[in-house]
């Protein structure tokens, strides 16, 4: 869904990185799990401390984007099309790589991490 987004702006279809998904779905599920919603994890780590943590090299450039409460992929690649912060890391044309991760809490909410990287 990403993908057809950035195709309406002109920008090449992004390609799944292994890495880039562990790192993803590591935030969502340590966000879940420990009751918290940032880009900065409890331990201090930032997006970019995780992407390195989860093996990634390279790049020149990275950005992520996380949501928390919506129900399914469309409803959250619009919220993300909605915010002007979001939808300029969706639209970065210069991004060639994505990880999406997606972890439920005790309660049922998902919680949403998309990380881009340049290579």
């Amino acid at each position: 869904m990403t993908n057809i987004e950035r195709a309406k702006g002109g920008c090449k279809p992004l390609t799944h990185d292994p890495q880039l998904r562990a790192a993803a779905f590591g935030h969502s599920d340590d966000m879940a799990k420990n009751n918290y919603f940032s880009h900065q994890s409890k331990d201090g780590r930032s997006f970019v401390d995780r992407i390195r943590g989860a093996g990634f090299t390279g790049g020149s450039g990275w950005a992520e984007n996380i949501a928390k409460g919506q129900s399914n992929a469309a409803s959250v690649v619009q919220s993300w099309m909605n915010s002007p912060g979001h939808r300029n890391n969706v639209m970065n044309c210069a991004y060639t790589l994505i990880g999406v991760g997606l972890a439920k809490n005790s309660g049922g909410t998902n919680h949403w991490t998309q990380v881009f990287a340049a290579k």
